[in-house]
């Protein structure tokens, strides 16, 4: 083995632990050991743990994002208005085809643990990026101020992830989802003149009486 070989074993590595074990539950030092390498492998070449799982994720997903971002890049650079239910397709139907293929339903899995951790990760692949989704959303509905747009994209990226990624029934169909995130997306803005505001928590509502 020689030391440009090391990275794509401890992904080759991780990647069977991860499928089997869930990411909480492997340590850096079973994916050196697994890979048998030194115990300081994963950081030397990755950094982190977080940083392995995201390099994990990148390859594995390559093939789904690649037409995606081909065409997200088109979109991006033609003019004129984009198609809502077009840019919620492009969220939803990686993470519906992983959760629907018994043998990849693991990477949603890992995906939605990575991103919900909170952790800033090494990202390469723009897929992973809010501007491009936000700057296309802004024209899919042009009154959208910057901020909710990035909102927006926010709360669909984690309905997406959470509904394919973090559910042990079966996944729903992507049509479905789609239609639902595109919804969400494109609603105006400002909402519609009497428009129910948004429900207080009851957390924070004053007692009764």
């Amino acid at each position: 083995m020689t030391i440009a070989d090391a990275p794509d074993r401890l992904l080759d590595a991780a990647g069977l632990l991860f499928a089997e074990h869930g990411y909480d539950a492997v340590s850096v030092r079973a994916v050196n050991k697994a890979a048998g390498m030194n115990p300081a492998a994963v950081h030397y070449h990755f950094g982190s743990k977080e940083a392995l799982a995201t390099a994990v994720l990148e390859r594995g997903l390559g093939d789904l994002w690649g037409g995606r971002l081909a065409e997200l890049d088109t979109l991006l650079a033609g003019p004129g208005p984009v198609r809502g239910e077009r840019l919620a397709a492009l969220l939803v139907e990686p993470l519906a085809t992983l959760a629907h293929d018994p043998g990849r339903r693991w990477l949603a899995r890992l995906l939605t643990r990575i991103v919900a951790a909170g952790h800033p990760l090494p990202w390469h692949s723009a897929w992973s990026f809010p501007e491009p989704w936000t700057a296309l959303l802004a024209r899919a509905v042009p009154a959208l101020p910057p901020e909710e747009a990035a909102l927006r994209f926010r709360l669909a990226r984690d309905l997406v992830l959470h509904t394919y990624g973090d559910s042990a029934g079966p996944p729903p169909p992507a049509a479905s989802v789609t239609a639902f995130v595109a919804a969400g997306l494109t609603a105006p803005f400002p909402p519609p003149d009497g428009a129910p505001p948004c429900p207080t928590s009851p957390r924070s509502s004053p007692p009764p009486g």
